[in-house]
Parts: structure tokens; sequence; C-alpha cells
């Protein structure tokens, strides 16, 4: 039995009753003694971790109808040497009461969840020490300078331990050219072998039995194991046949120093591609000038950007960056959004317009008053959102870390194997050495535990050059596996821009009915509630007051109009009005027509347009030539429904589909096997973006689409849909390539050292080699367009 003693806060509790019915919930379950502090909002428990999780009480807290609130960090990892470390540290913070941890080995960053106040990034990092390797807190600043400066270091002293080994490896590789080229092999005197090949074995070689005993304390096994023994095996036999003067024999030091040398070169080789991979994270960075101009005291000064606060008034010259996410008070000028939207074209902005940290003035200057500065701007939320999407694990990896899991101790069995059966059958045990010793240089988890994360990285980044942020890397895996995409027409289809086209007034003339609708519509911000406001401004109308708004989702809104009472704008159908011949020539047309009603009584009809954007039909006909069945769901009519579907190009659509219905039509479809996507940008749409295989959000929408999706398209342009369906299926053709490059690799070699097909210099270099070209073959999709 082991009981841990957990404090846990509580979410959701709004008397002392929600305190007694979680204790009673809590207390059903085996393994469990829960106190619930109504007061303090948290519940205390002594769990049996034999007989109880953590996951399983907060599961049942959720289904009494309340929440344990979720917290995250994100530690950057040291000491890691191949995939089998990665997943040996995921184990041990696993074994946590409540963590759940992501390890990408490529980024050598993990990422824990766990429940809030259980756990301190203190207690995490020492779990991971404890496990034989390092870790320290990941801050979020966004410039980065430490870290480079860092990493800078770190590669410089590599390349030089690298250096003196091949210096003192040099004679041995002129040793085994002189006897490839026939000349007399074992020229350099064996005392002089020794000489060269035991600092490259305990010096440069160090880290490998440091990593070999910090992996086995822990009670795993990495490549570390793998080098050390192999070559400990290599340099011990030659030293004992030299010491002891046995000159029958070879020796293999240069077997010994060639691994350790072609290994530090596989890994300056890898580390130095792994670098390109967060190419995209470091451009985003860049775009953040250090310094800004600020009005202060009625003057000007320039100050660091960090000191930067909401409200400071910003000058920024032509060909400045911006420093902040502000709203434009006085000048014009054009800004190049390409790395934030991926719109390609300079937008120009002038007073009232919103502009973003990161953006570049051209052709102006402009005052701005700064409303986000800091980790607040959309800059700092898309290079965090980038960090930990590529930081995530995408489902396909799985099988390699279940092999990565378990590689090392196979290997160690084969070498043991190879070495008993070869001095068996042969006779000879110095050449069963050599096979065991080139069974062991050349197996490597490492391909396989990069193949995945460095392509989601990659591919990951060059989305979000492009304005397309996917939330993690499963998102970007299930994108490119879609077989049917639903669309919403407002704002995704269309402009998002509606505007009022038409009016049918009854016993009210048009402009008492439009400024009641438009009093009602005030407290709304769906598109059609925006075109009414917009038709009452230009017609220069003055609003009477309004109280007591309701909004209904799918049907339309109502309020109590100063002077007039209940006002209802809406669907026809929800008023309760048949549409006149005049009304349906519209629908005919793709309009969208909104009813007034007062007091029960119809008091005009209005005519909503909204166009369709210039690139919706080439999105269309691109989905469908991917082999994508595309349907459109829509909460107007059927027959505007059936105008706009014609005029993109959608053979297969639906009307009069209330917000909730548009989830349950999903799920009809998942039912019948496909992979579902969903794209829209509205409220009404995050039921169906929650339950879609994959969602989509068009970044010029809502808030809580954006949240509800995986995907957020910064351009809000459905081409930009299309890219990132591409992009994910080429990340995913890329992965696939890794992972047979990685499979195939160890699967041919093994069993060729085994026999004796490769030396073990060679086999050195060979699995110095695969990582690079995994990693290399990754970066291909730098050239994706």
């Amino acid at each position: 039995m082991r009981t841990v003693t957990l404090t846990l806060p509580i979410d959701g509790m709004s008397c002392a009753a929600c305190a007694t019915r979680i204790e009673k919930v809590l207390g059903r379950l085996d393994g469990v003694e829960a106190s619930v502090s109504f007061a303090s909002e948290s519940v205390q428990l002594n769990l049996d971790t034999d007989k109880q999780t953590l996951l399983a009480v907060t599961q049942a807290i959720a289904k009494a109808g309340f929440s344990v609130p979720q917290a995250s960090i994100t530690l950057t990892l040291e000491g890691m040497s191949c995939a089998s470390c990665a997943t040996r540290i995921e184990k041990v913070l696993n074994r946590l009461p409540g963590v759940e941890a992501v390890v990408n080995f490529a980024s050598e960053t993990v990422q824990v969840h766990f429940p809030e106040g259980t756990q301190s990034a203190a207690a995490l990092i020492a779990a991971i020490q404890k496990a034989g390797y390092g870790a320290r807190a990941r801050t979020d600043e966004t410039d980065g300078d430490a870290a480079k400066v860092r990493h800078a270091a770190a590669y410089r002293h590599e390349l030089n331990i690298f250096l003196l080994s091949l210096l003192l490896t040099l004679p041995f590789l002129l040793d085994m050219l002189a006897m490839l080229a026939g000349g007399h092999h074992g020229w350099l005197p064996r005392s002089l072998q020794l000489v060269l090949a035991t600092p490259v074995q305990f010096y440069v070689g160090w880290r490998f039995y440091k990593g070999a005993y910090s992996a086995l304390r822990g009670g795993g096994a990495n490549m570390d194991v793998l080098v050390a023994l192999g070559t400990s095996m290599a340099w011990g036999f030659s030293a004992w046949v030299t010491l002891a003067g046995q000159h029958h024999l070879h020796v293999y030091f240069e077997a010994s120093a060639a691994v350790i040398t072609l290994v530090l070169l596989g890994k300056l080789m890898e580390a130095r591609a792994k670098g390109k991979t967060s190419g995209a994270i470091e451009a985003l960075i860049r775009l953040a000038p250090k310094q800004a101009r600020v009005e202060r005291d009625g003057g000007f000064a320039d100050v660091a950007v960090s000191e930067l606060v909401a409200g400071d008034i910003v000058v920024v010259r032509n060909g400045e960056n911006v420093p902040v996410d502000g709203v434009i008070l006085s000048g014009q000028a054009s800004f190049d959004e390409s790395l934030l939207t991926g719109e390609s074209l300079p937008l120009v902005k002038a007073e009232g317009a919103q502009v973003f940290a990161g953006s570049k003035s051209q052709d102006g200057m402009v005052r701005i008053r700064a409303t986000g500065v800091g980790g607040r701007t959309q800059l700092a939320q898309i290079v965090k959102l980038v960090r930990e999407a590529q930081g995530s694990k995408a489902p396909i990896q799985r099988l390699a870390d279940v092999i990565s899991g378990v590689f090392v101790p196979v290997v160690v069995a084969i070498a043991v194997v190879t070495f008993a059966a070869t001095g068996w059958l042969t006779g000879s045990w110095t050449q069963a050495l050599v096979h065991a010793v080139a069974v062991l240089v050349i197996a490597c988890p490492c391909a396989l535990g990069l193949a995945t994360p460095t392509a989601v990285m990659v591919g990951i980044g060059n989305g979000a050059r492009r304005g397309i942020l996917f939330r993690n890397a499963a998102a970007l895996e299930t994108a490119g596996r879609l077989s049917l995409v639903v669309l919403d027409k407002t704002g995704t289809l269309t402009e998002g821009r509606p505007e009022l086209v038409g009016v049918i007034a009854g016993s009210r003339s048009e402009h008492e009915v439009v400024a009641l609708a438009a009093a009602v519509e005030a407290g709304s911000e769906h598109p059609l509630a925006r075109a009414l406001l917009a038709a009452a401004q230009a017609r220069s109308l003055s609003l009477p007051a309004s109280h007591g708004f309701l909004a209904l989702p799918g049907q339309g809104v109502l309020a109590e109009v100063e002077g007039v009472g209940q006002v209802k704008v809406g669907e026809p159908a929800w008023i309760g009005v048949a549409l006149p011949e005049a009304a349906q020539a519209w629908t005919r047309q793709g309009c969208t027509v909104v009813a007034v009603a007062i007091a029960g009584e119809l008091a005009g009809l209005m005519a909503i347009a909204d166009k369709l954007k210039p690139s919706s039909r080439a999105a269309v006909a691109g989905l469908q030539a991917l082999g994508i069945r595309v349907v459109m769901l829509t909460g107007d009519n059927q027959d505007t429904a059936a105008a706009i579907a014609r005029e993109a190009g959608i053979r297969e659509f639906k009307g009069e589909v209330k917000p909730k219905n548009k989830a349950a039509e999903i799920e009809a479809y998942k039912k019948t096997g496909l992979k579902v996507g969903m794209v829209g940008d509205g409220v009404n749409d995050a039921p169906a973006l929650a339950v879609a295989d994959a969602s989509f959000a068009m970044g010029a929408g809502s808030d809580v689409a954006i949240e509800a999706a995986d995907v957020t398209l910064m351009h809000g342009d459905l081409l930009h849909l299309l890219d990132a369906i591409r992009l994910s299926r080429a990340t995913l053709a890329k992965i696939r390539q890794n992972l047979f490059f990685a499979f195939i690799y160890n699967t041919l070699g093994i069993p060729l050292a085994a026999f004796g097909l490769l030396n073990p210099v060679i086999a050195g270099a060979a699995m110095a080699l695969s990582s690079v070209s995994v990693v290399s073959n990754s970066l291909l999709l730098k050239r994706w367009k």
C-alpha cells in the first residue's frame, strides 16, 4: 500500500452543499479519503495509489459537475542521447500522481500537465535528475538570446572535443587507408596505438560512460550503453593483447577510436540540423523589435520593449517593425503582416485600424496606442502556440516509442547471442568479439526517435510562416487524413461582411423597421447584426433604447424597445410568417431574409447579402481535387443555401441547420467511418468545431471559435485550408519516409553486423549518419510551397 496526500483546487462550487456532494462522490471510490473545504475551494486527498489513480479522482469530480484546474510547464532537458532516454523520462514523470508528460527528443523539451497545485517545477526537475538526466525550467521570453548563446557555446565545446578526437584518430584512419591500398597493416606500433586510443576512449568518450551510468542507475538503457559497451570491448581486448604481448592476435584500437569519433561527428551534424528545425520560431522572434519610440512628458524617448505598458503612445516610423498590438491614433502606412497572417500583400491602415506587434510599417508613419504588450501580443501568443505544438507528440509516433523503450536491451541480447554463436561456430572468439561490437555500434534508436518530431517541428513551423497555426501535432496529423470537410457559410465561404440590400415594410416606414431592428441587434456580435447597425448608421438613424436582450442561437434575437414593446428580429419561420414572392426571389439570389416583429405582429422583412469570397470557389475545387467531399451546412433557408452552394461549386449542402444540429450532422458523418473536418468562424460554430476530427477556425472569426479549433487560419482564406491539408499530407509522407528509413536501417544493419559483413568502423559511420539522414530528410519540408 502506497498512500499519498494531495490538495486539489476545485472550480464550480457555489455553496456548502457542493462540497458535501463532492465528498460523497469521492468517498465511493476505493482507496480514496477526501475532505472538501468550501471556504478554500479545495479537497484534501489521501490516495492509495495501488487502488486508485488521480486521473480517476479528477474524472469523478468532473462527472459530479465540477472541475480541477490544470496547470502545465515546459522544461528543457539535458543529457538525452537517444530516443530511449526520452521514453525513460516520460515513464518516470508519468508515474507521478496526476502527471501527463510528453517528451520531444528533437527539441529536447518536455511538456508536463498536472492538476494545479500538485506539482512544482522543482519536484519535476528532481524526478528527472533522479532518472539520470538534467532539466531546467523553460522561460517564455520572446527574444531567446540567452538560449542561443548557451547553445552556441555548447556547440563550440562539442566541436573542440570532436577536433581533438579526430586528431588522435587520424593516424588510425591513415593506417586503414594504407591497408586498403595494399600496404602493410599495422605500421603504427601497438604501444603508440594504445597511447592514441586511450584518451579518445576515456576522455573524449567519457560522456558515453557518464550517460550509460545515469541511464542504468535510473533503471533504463540508452544509446550511451551501446557505444560504451561496444568500444570498451574493442579497447579492452586490444589493450590486453598489447600489454600481454599476444602478437599473433589482432588489435582493434582503430575501431574503438573511429567509432567514438564518428558518433561525435554524427551528433554534431544532428545538432546542427536539429537547430534548423526551429527556424520558424526564430523568424517570428526576430519580428519583435528590442526598442520602441514612446511619447513621454511631451517628448519622445527610446525605451526597451519590455518596459512598455498598455496605454503607451508608440510612434512607428517608415521601415520599422511594430513593437506592440494597438490602435492607430493618427497617420497612415502599409503594414506587412505576412509572417503573422500569411497575407502576402501589405495592408494599408489608417486611424482606428488595429495593428499587431511584428508587422512592418512601410510608406508612412503612425502613432499607436498600445493595447497589448510583451507576452500579451498576438505575436507572443503565436510563438507560444507554435512552441507548444512543436513539442507535442503525433499519434503516429506511438510505434516508434514502444520500440525505443525496449530497443537497447534487445540489441544487447542480440550482441551476446552473436558473440556466443560466432565463437562456437567459427572457433575464433576474436572474430566473435568484432561481430558483437559491430552489432552494438550500428544499433541506435536515435533515428526512430527523430523520425516523427523533426518532421512535425518543420511542418508546424512551415505552417506558422504561412499563417496556419496547428494547435498540436495530433491536429497536424489528423488534417492530412480528412475525407470530408464541412463548411459554414457566413464568414467562411462568404466575406462575413453582409450588407442590407432590401426592405419590405408593413405598417411602419422602412427607416423605422431598420432602426428598430438595429436597436435590438445592438447587443449582438453576429455578422447580420453588424450589417443592420451599419445600415442604420448609413441612413443616419437614431436608435431607441433597448433592454432585456436575449439571443436564441440559430433563430434570432429579441429585446424590449423603449416606446414600442417587445421586438423580435430573426428567421421568418421563428417569427411565424410565410415569405411573399418578393422575399422568395431574394432567397433564390442567395440573400438571407430577416423578419422583424413588434408585439408578435410582422413589421417588415429585410434582405441581407453576403458576397462569396473570391477564393472560395477555387478552394472548394482544390479540396475536391484532393479527393475530399465538401459539404456546406448553414442556418439559412434551403433556397439561399442552394444559391451559395451553386456559386461556390459545392454539390452537397443542407440549409436550416441549427448550431446544435451541425454537431449532430458531423457525428452522423463520423459514424459512417469518415474523417470529418469542420471549418467555421462564429460562436455558433463552436459546438460543431468541438466534435469534428479536425476543426479549422478562420482567423478573422470569434475568439470562441478559435479556442475550440485545432487549426487557426490567420488570414481567414479558404485557400489556406487547402494549404493546411496539403502541408499535413506532405508532413505525414515525410514521417512515413523517416520511419521507413529508421526501421530498414536497423532491420538490415543489425543482421549484417551479426554475420560479420560490417566492420565496426563502417557500422559506427552508418549509425552516425542514420540520424543525420532522418533530420535532413525532414528539413526538405522547408521547400514545401
